[in-house]
């Protein structure tokens, strides 16, 4: 029966397992298998692939962009994105990469978007950022990217006029992701409106500190987990069906 799993560094936080058991229980897809395989070097990929029989597998942190030198082939979203998290496997045996968080962000996204979101920070410059860059150039939405790594700019550049000036914040980076729950992106959140849409990619906790204090200053907020679920089954969909 097929098998696929999570790829990542360290999955203590992720939550694609339990979704995917509780998919696979169900008495359509009853026998499928879905397993978590933390790895400190992501050149071995291809025999991981074939010691666990793996059909299709996710892609997380830290190896959305790194895992691409080790691919066969990628879909025209993942080669434009530059930062897979979806692989299928195919008949032959070679490995194809796709972005399926550009899919969910985009969807989960659209609904909370004003005629005021014209423009936009991007918070982080990884394999997530990239996901969310892709979508906001699709919808026509101007972005700075936010950094520590002197990609774009820095935290410390940021001022009240910044703030007021972008409507649309979303956060890519781990800052505050569980167990590290008290931690958050240096903004000066004290310039946040209610015209504000902040974003957080982040679903464990529910409401980060960043989202808190978004929050409290009356803007619009969302949480990742919507995204989660919809890249979780664009997934489904590449590995069982996408060739």
């Amino acid at each position: 029966m097929p098998r696929f799993a999570l790829i990542g560094k360290k999955l203590g936080h992720s939550w694609s397992k339990k979704y995917f058991d509780e998919k696979f229980n169900s008495s359509e897809w009853k026998g499928y298998e879905y397993i978590n395989l933390e790895t400190d070097d992501i050149s071995t990929i291809k025999h991981l692939v074939q010691v666990n029989r793996l059909d299709g597998f996710n892609v997380t942190i830290p190896y959305k962009r790194s895992i691409l030198p080790y691919l066969d082939d990628l879909s025209q979203e993942a080669f434009d994105i530059q930062a897979v998290n979806v692989v299928k496997v195919m008949n032959d045996g070679k490995l194809k990469g796709h972005n399926g968080d550009a899919y969910g962000f985009e969807q989960s996204l659209l609904p909370l978007l004003k005629s005021h979101h014209q423009q936009a920070l991007i918070l982080g410059s990884g394999g997530a950022s990239k996901a969310v860059q892709y979508i906001l150039r699709k919808l026509n939405i101007s972005f700075h990217i936010v950094s520590r790594s002197g990609v774009g700019m820095n935290y410390s550049d940021l001022n009240e006029t910044i703030i007021r000036e972008h409507r649309l914040i979303i956060n890519t980076t781990p800052l505050g992701m569980f167990p590290d729950v008290n931690f958050s992106p240096d903004l000066p959140y004290s310039a946040l409106r209610k015209e504000h849409l902040l974003y957080d990619l982040i679903y464990n906790p529910t409401e980060t500190e960043f989202l808190k204090k978004a929050k409290a200053q009356g803007a619009v907020i969302k949480n990742g987990e919507e995204m989660l679920i919809l890249q979780a089954e664009r997934s489904f969909e590449l590995w069982d069906f996408g060739r």
